[in-house]
């Protein structure tokens, strides 16, 4: 009977070396019958476990020294041995897993790609093109970002309900649509043999069980916002208006800012040479410096301003210090009043606030241009993406998001829309 090899520990495995001669050494470690470190003469290593499979030797690669540790090498060698007992070769079982996987990955689509099949034949249903361009919106805009690189027929409960939940009770008239259009997508990939099983994004008896009723879901007060198609007019009102406050608000709508950013603003956070506000990270809401570009129309209004003795507010106040938050509040309901019927908000038909502006921006950008979701949101000073997202974003897009902004400038003076982005390299 063979002499048993001594079980060595991850110490002494650690301090094999090769012992100078031509050949490839191997050394026994123990722990499991078989069980080698392998050493080349240029001192790279490797596992092995030499057995016998049926009638023939095996030498068995079981991976790299020290990528697979002393104790993932007895592992994955137990592993073996137990595959051979019941009369499997290890060697083939891997072959067969890897072409079966491949072959897997080969037949699997994405939500992505299911999502665009799917569309080219729904889309062609409708005849109004606001109604193409929604269902497109939502799901580029959700959907995508959360589960849009994942096989569709891996796709779970869980993908689903980490599409809707973040949105469910802020928005959930869209977050109940979107459902429906996720399930459509999925259904499509059901028929066309992409996924089997139950439809994951079904409502009844499945996510009923863990969201909640949208009837049961309290109505969320937005910010009433300017309609889309009344902006450039509103805009018109505003720049044929005069005061500190009427040249915040216009400054608000060119650069979409908060209001307590723009009612703040001092003028060393100016460079007007280079188009630039850098607004510090004590005045941002999430604590982190933002920088806002700045379009040559916002460049040349911020020139036409007087500046205030003894007051550093780009902005002031009557009495030089920083304006309030109901200055502009009052500069809109003038506006409001001014014109027939006011300016209403699409959904709630209340009078437009200031801070609705911010989401009058983010409808243009979503549903009139193609702009990238995301580049929108770092305009609005939104947290993008995970930590792990954040960590790898080479900027934060300010030279794309000057072309946007000037885009938008243009839209607000009621000039040509943007259609086309050109995805070049983050500022």
């Amino acid at each position: 009977m063979p002499r048993k090899a001594r079980e060595l520990s991850a110490l002494e495995v650690k301090r094999l070396r090769h012992p100078g001669h031509d050949h490839n050494a191997t050394f026994a470690v123990g722990g499991v019958d078989g069980l080698l470190l392998q050493i080349t003469p240029a001192g790279a290593r490797s596992w092995i476990l030499r057995c016998n499979v049926g009638r023939k030797r095996r030498h068995i690669g079981l991976g790299g020294f020290p990528d697979v540790t002393l104790s993932g090498a007895r592992e994955r060698a137990r592993d073996a041995r137990e595959l051979i007992r019941q009369g499997i070769d290890p060697v083939e079982h891997k072959k067969a897993a890897r072409a079966a996987l491949e072959a897997a990955q080969k037949r699997g689509l994405t939500f992505s790609e299911a999502m665009e099949r799917f569309l080219k034949g729904k889309l062609a249903e409708f005849d109004n093109p606001k109604h193409r361009k929604q269902w497109r919106a939502t799901l580029d805009t959700y959907a995508v970002p959360a589960v849009g690189d994942m096989l569709v027929g891996d796709l779970q409960v869980a993908d689903v309900q980490r599409i809707l939940e973040p949105i469910w009770l802020e928005k959930n008239e869209t977050a109940s649509r979107l459902r429906g259009r996720v399930e459509a997508v999925l259904s499509w990939a059901t028929v066309a043999g992409h996924r089997s099983g139950d439809n994951p994004a079904r409502w009844k008896g499945n996510l009923d069980a863990i969201l909640p009723k949208p009837s049961k879901v309290s109505k969320v007060e937005h910010h009433p916002a300017l309609q889309i198609d009344d902006a450039s007019c509103w805009f018109k009102d505003v720049q044929e208006r005069s005061g500190f406050a009427t040249r915040a608000l216009e400054f608000k709508a060119m650069t979409c800012a908060r209001s307590g950013e723009i009612r703040g603003a001092v003028w060393s956070e100016m460079d007007l040479s280079s188009g630039m506000w850098i607004v510090p990270a004590s005045r941002m809401k999430a604590g982190k410096e933002h920088r806002v570009p700045l379009t040559v129309d916002a460049i040349e209004l911020l020139h036409g301003l007087a500046r205030m003795e003894n007051s550093d507010f780009v902005f002031p106040a009557p009495r030089g210090g920083m304006l309030s938050d109901a200055a502009l509040s009052a500069c809109m309901k003038r506006i409001n009043a001014a014109r027939s019927g006011g300016y209403l908000d699409r959904i709630s038909r209340r009078p437009a606030v200031p801070h609705g502006l911010r989401s009058t921006f983010r409808d243009w950008v979503s549903e009139r241009t193609e702009y990238p979701r995301e580049m929108a949101e770092i305009q609005l000073a939104h947290t993008v993406g995970s930590d792990v997202e954040r960590a790898y974003r080479r900027g934060d897009m300010i030279e794309r998001r000057r072309a946007m902004m000037e885009a938008w400038g243009r839209f607000l003076r009621g000039e040509s829309e943007a259609k086309v982005v050109q995805m070049g390299a983050a500022g």
